[in-house]
């Protein structure tokens, strides 16, 4: 498990996604955990590595702040309804097979966007070269952002990147790679956050597990994000 994360948390530095699509599922397939479990230590694991990252791209400069507190807006009480809803399902073996159905659902909703995202770009020749101070937010598209993520995030660990990059991607068509990865792993600091609480107050946590990917994932993330901060455009889009 420490060097599953390790591997996870290297990509998330270095895209702002896969903290939940790969680890979540990881654990699930390969180590044998219940899902309700997997979902909520990844949570709770992530909690110690997206500071991590995102402090490294606010000290270089590659975060949109005014996009962050407009999605925070939306995902952090929608993160809470997410992990009470996981809740909700309950432990029966039918509703676990209910929890791994909504992931599977997430993942191959990510997984389509990206896809369909990069055909698009590919098509049309849209450069993402735009600066900071050149993206404008939209409020309300951005906070539905927020709200879409959060539930998701709260229910199945998955969507705090791979989901909101690519919503992200579609809204603000010219934003460059840095500072989409920069942004995207600042605003999941609070989302994973209010996630967690709702995961430790709901109670699905298995802390051997969530040591074990804190262990591997923290000092990863360290070093994907010194890359993803610093490193040309072209070198981050193909691994996004």
């Amino acid at each position: 498990i420490v060097l599953g994360s390790a591997v996870v948390g290297l990509l998330v530095g270095m895209t702002g996604a896969g903290g939940g699509a790969l680890m979540t599922p990881m654990l699930i397939l390969l180590f044998g955990v219940k899902p309700s479990s997997a979902i909520s230590s990844d949570l709770v694991a992530a909690v110690l590595m997206r500071p991590v990252g995102a402090t490294v791209h606010l000290r270089k400069g590659t975060v949109n702040t005014k996009l962050v507190g407009w999605m925070v807006l939306g995902s952090v009480p929608m993160a809470f309804l997410g992990a009470y809803l996981l809740h909700v399902m309950g432990h029966a073996k039918s509703a676990q097979s209910n929890i791994e159905t909504a992931l599977g659902v997430a993942l191959l909703i990510g997984a389509g966007a990206m896809i369909l995202r990069f055909y698009l770009d590919r098509r049309g020749g849209h450069g993402r070269t735009g600066a900071i101070h050149e993206i404008v937010p939209k409020p309300i598209p951005t906070i539905l952002i927020g709200v879409i993520g959060g539930v998701i995030v709260g229910m199945t660990s998955v969507g705090s990147g791979s989901l909101m990059i690519i919503l992200l991607l579609f809204l603000y068509p010219a934003i460059g790679a840095k500072q989409l990865v920069g942004t995207d792993l600042t605003q999941a600091v609070p989302l994973t956050m209010a996630a967690a609480l709702g995961a430790l107050a709901f109670g699905h946590i298995e802390f051997g597990v969530t040591m074990s990917l804190i262990l591997g994932s923290v000092p990863a993330v360290l070093v994907g994000s010194m890359f993803s901060s610093s490193a040309p455009d072209r070198y981050i889009r193909p691994v996004i």
